[in-house]
């Protein structure tokens, strides 16, 4: 019989006798290990995370590291835990390297360990497993999947190819396709392929194998089609354990032993999209809720569970890929998926309904951002609904995706809902459904940029409205109708519609809409020069959204008090207008209204401070960045851009639109809001002008020349009303008491 140095040198030389094991993609976790071991106190550090996921390549890499700072370096398998002699030896500090295997260790073999460690103050143990071992003094670290590429982002293939995922797949790649590269034609397929098998190590090796059969752009079609095709990716080394070999015997690997009210959890919530909260999944549970916590904390331990986010402190949780589609399968399989099913799109049917009403107040970020995080899973329910056939169910689920589609940016895709919904076949849908229906398509093609198609479609439901006798939502429709008129430039149309629903909203005490309206309306007379009571709508609409907390109605009102300030030659009132817009649009994850005030802000900006033409450049990039992702139709500032070309030279301006295109919204709004407000460039100031704005200026010259208001309005193409109010400005802030005093100050500036 060997004796146990003799065990020890054999199972160190079997293990240094394996290929080199290098780690870079994990060169954060390395280093965390390395520094883990390093610690006299720490004496078993488990390597922790889902199979497949690199936990023994990494464990192998930091014990060759460490190799020569132990007095000895042993390699065990979890089956050896029970023979404690075995891996006992008093001495020196000793490192015991333990591959954990699939499943958690035995009672029996965590035991046998523990007294190893208790009798041996020199032994330090790394393992690895699925799930840590709890013995006291255990420290942790948790093995995720590899970093992936932003859904939905750009593709700039130096950073793409810089992202861990990506780096893995094509390094994986070019051993069995030595030419292939990170192309533009491939990286949106590349990327794409990275996200859906989330960086998991082992699913991107397989992937990348299968480059022999199919280009990327093939493979991630093939994937999309099917979860089946996932978990039959396969080619693994034939050195490899067999739960290496494809993504189906790694699932059914990590599925071993998992039963009871474990895998009855599982099964509801491996119908789940990834990204779903512990509110939800508690109540979709089909166990109490003491078996609910409980069956929940195991498979976070075995991760099967795993958190991939936490938003304002809450956990959002994900079954991780291969394990959910093979479940997924398992349930079709069984014809157990149709409970599932239901119990989620009932779930998400009543979270949509309930948030509804507070999306408006002072929830409203709350609530958006919510609903914004679970999209997926809602988009999953509605589907889910419409294959049931409950068209009143789709239809008032959609309606009430309303206002977070708009805030998401999911135009386009709310639109097509809208129309698929409304014209589905005739009497499959009550009439006020299939009219508000209409009336939120009109919205939708709104906010694309299509005003014309928005006006034929809220005239249609216009219609079906007054048919049906409703007051309440033939004031809605007309307001909204209005408002794609003042879109196309048609301000007496839009007055005409904006006037009577104005009126109707108020005396039915609706208020949002009616703040909306008041804005809308102000937008409507300012274009037609006539100021009488533009102040008087918008104050009252902003005061509206303000007593509401209405953030997102705040921040179009703003908007047009900015339209108006930069129309009076007030741009110092205006920047701060749109720079609290850009704030309250932020907070709420707005984007379909983010770009127009991101424009008006750059452009304003422009004028007042030209120096900051780089920054105005990239904003405008962002814009039409952000423009193009949602298939928003706006006409470009060709005359700005070109201006700008000119003034920063070709390179100057090239590489800050580039930069612009890669700004995220929040990086595009951090952008716009770094630069302080600038003071109005202008020329050989005359003294004592320095506290007017240029407009300002205009009207006191034009006062000392003798001219009324009247004259004054006439003169400056403004305003009666814009007049005195830039009078009463300009005597408070040159400190004159009449007309007269105006006059003698500015004689002096001649």
């Amino acid at each position: 019989m060997s004796t146990p140095q003799q065990q020890e040198r054999s199972a160190w030389e079997t293990l240094a006798a394996l290929p080199p094991v290098t780690t870079p993609y994990r060169t954060r976790e390395w280093l965390t290990l390395v520094g883990l071991l390093r610690d006299p106190a720490a004496r078993l550090v488990t390597v922790t995370g889902p199979l497949g996921v690199g936990k023994t390549h990494l464990a192998r890499a930091v014990a060759e590291e460490l190799r020569g700072e132990f007095a000895a370096v042993r390699a065990v398998g979890a089956e050896e835990f029970t023979a404690p002699d075995a891996v006992y030896e008093a001495g020196e500090r000793r490192l015991l390297l333990v591959d954990g295997g699939p499943r958690p260790a035995v009672p029996e073999a965590v035991r046998a360990l523990a007294a190893s460690l208790a009798r041996d103050p020199g032994l330090v143990v790394l393992a690895t497993g699925p799930a840590p071992l709890r013995i006291a003094g255990e420290r942790q670290l948790p093995l995720a999947p590899l970093p992936v590429p932003l859904p939905g982002g750009g593709h700039d293939l130096q950073e793409l190819g810089e992202v861990p995922a990506v780096a893995l797949f094509v390094q994986q790649a070019r051993n069995v396709a030595p030419a292939f590269a990170l192309t533009e034609e491939n990286a949106p397929a590349v990327a794409d392929l990275c996200i859906r098998l989330e960086g998991h190590p082992l699913a991107l090796e397989l992937a990348a194998g299968r480059l022999r059969l199919f280009s990327p752009q093939a493979l991630a079609a093939r994937l999309r089609q099917s979860a089946g095709a996932l978990t039959a990716l396969s080619g693994g080394p034939a050195d490899a354990p067999e739960r290496h070999r494809s993504l189906g015997a790694l699932a059914a690997a990590a599925l071993e032993g998992v039963a009871g009210p474990e895998r009855e959890l599982l099964d509801q919530l491996a119908v789940f999209e990834p990204g779903f909260g512990l509110p939800v999944a508690e109540r979709t549970s089909p166990l109490p809720r003491a078996a609910t916590d409980s069956a929940l904390e195991t498979l976070l331990d075995r991760h099967l569970l795993t958190v991939i986010t936490q938003e304002s402190g809450e956990p959002r949780f994900t079954v991780p890929e291969p394990v959910r589609s093979l479940v997924r399968e398992t349930l079709h399989d069984t014809g157990r998926a149709d409970a599932a099913l239901d119990r989620h799109a009932e779930e998400y049917r009543r979270l949509v309904t309930a948030a509804e009403p507070r999306l408006a107040g002072t929830d409203q970020a709350t609530w958006l951002q919510l609903l914004a995080a679970e999209h997926p899973n809602v988009m999953a329910a509605l589907h889910r609904l419409r294959e049931r056939g409950e068209r009143e169910a789709v239809a008032s689920f959609v309606l009430a995706c309303r206002l977070p589609w708009l805030v998401q940016g999911r135009l386009a895709e709310g639109l097509d809902w809208c129309d698929r919904t409304a014209e589905d076949e005739p009497g499959a849908l009550s009439e006020p459904l299939r009219a508000r229906l209409v009336d939120m398509s009109g919205t939708f093609a709104a906010a694309l940029g299509d005003a014309d198609l928005a006006v034929r479609r809220h005239r249609r439901a216009l219609a079906l409205c007054k048919r049906l006798g409703d007051r309440r939502q033939t004031a809605l429709v007309s307001a909204r109708m209005g408002a794609a008129l003042l879109r196309l430039g048609d301000y007496q149309g839009a007055q005409a519609a904006l006037g009577p629903s104005l009126t109707a909203l108020e005396s039915l005490g609706a208020s949002g809409p009616a703040a909306e309206a008041a804005v809308a309306l102000a937008g409507a007379l300012r274009g037609q020069g006539d100021g009488r009571a533009v102040r008087e709508l918008r104050e009252r609409g902003v005061e509206a959204f303000r007593r509401l907390r209405d953030a997102r109605g705040l921040a179009g009102a703003l908007c047009e008090v900015a339209a108006a300030a930069e129309d009076d030659g007030d741009p110092d009132a205006a920047l701060r207008s749109l720079r609290e817009a850009l704030r309250l649009l932020e907070s709420v994850g707005e984007r379909s209204g983010l770009p127009a005030a991101l424009e008006s802000f750059a452009l304003l900006l422009l004028r007042t401070a030209p120096a900051q033409a780089p920054r105005v450049v990239r904003l405008l990039a962002a814009c039409e960045a952000l423009r193009g992702r949602l298939a928003i139709a706006a006409p470009q500032q060709t005359e700005v851009l070109e201006s700008l070309r000119a003034r920063m030279h070709w390179t100057g301006f090239a590489a800050a639109w580039a930069e612009g295109l890669r700004l995220s919204p929040e990086g595009a709004v951090a952008e716009a809001l770094a630069v302080p407000v600038a003071a109005p460039e202008t020329e050989a100031e005359p003294p004592g002008t320095q506290s007017l704005t240029p407009r300002q200026v205009q009207v006191a010259m034009l006062v000392a020349e003798g001219l009324t208001n009247k004259q004054i309005a006439g003169r400056l193409d403004i305003s009666e009303w814009t007049v005195v109010n830039h009078v009463r400005q300009v005597m408070r802030r040159l400190g004159c008491s009449s007309r007269v005093q105006v006059a003698w100050v500015v004689g002096r500036w001649q």
